[in-house]
């Protein structure tokens, strides 16, 4: 049996969560594919758990492949159609067209930045917030975020959304106290 303290909300009966908790989660991410991959899979997160959409991770990597934005931009009808029969996948036909209308807005965002990453570092100057997770599950970062991904067209980015997002990628971290992982950067 593992003795580490870990974050309470964690279901420590999956080790797929336990991890993704200790290897993923709050640690930063930069490189543009992963900051991808999370944005739409926190997307599809909306109104379920995370552990839920984590456990069919793989199967949307495989069904969108590998989250190649440039490919999933190019989305047709008939792939949409795919996506939404895909008994492995999140059936929700919204979100997935947000999916493919985010990989346009991602796209137009690196070309504007460079990369996406210096747009979604930029709203901290690059600095890690500490802000642990029973704290808030919107803030004025999350909703700032939100605001202006949703100018950009981007649709399934609420502040909640994005609270959980910009925690998954360590632009806040958000490991409580009670977590060997909550008093450090990593």
């Amino acid at each position: 049996m593992d003795c580490v303290s870990r974050c309470r909300w964690l279901n420590l009966n999956n080790p797929l969560y336990v991890q993704y908790h200790d290897t993923e989660w709050g640690v930063p991410v930069h490189d543009d594919k992963q900051l991808f991959e999370l944005l739409i899979l926190e997307s599809f997160q909306a109104g379920l758990s995370w552990e839920c959409v984590l456990n069919k991770r793989q199967d949307f990597r495989q069904a969108y492949d590998d989250f190649d934005w440039n490919k999933v931009a190019c989305y047709t009808g008939k792939k949409e159609k795919e996506l939404l029969q895909n008994v492995k996948l999140i059936r929700h036909q919204a979100k997935i067209r947000a999916s493919i209308q985010n990989a346009i807005a991602f796209r137009q965002i690196q070309q504007e930045f460079l990369t996406f990453d210096r747009y979604i570092w930029q709203f901290t100057d690059g600095r890690i917030i500490r802000e642990p997770y029973h704290c808030a599950t919107v803030s004025p970062l999350s909703e700032k975020v939100s605001i202006d991904l949703k100018q950009r067209k981007m649709s399934f980015v609420g502040p909640t959304i994005i609270q959980s997002y910009l925690q998954a990628i360590g632009v806040i971290n958000a490991h409580g106290e009670e977590c060997i992982f909550g008093g450090t950067e990593r």
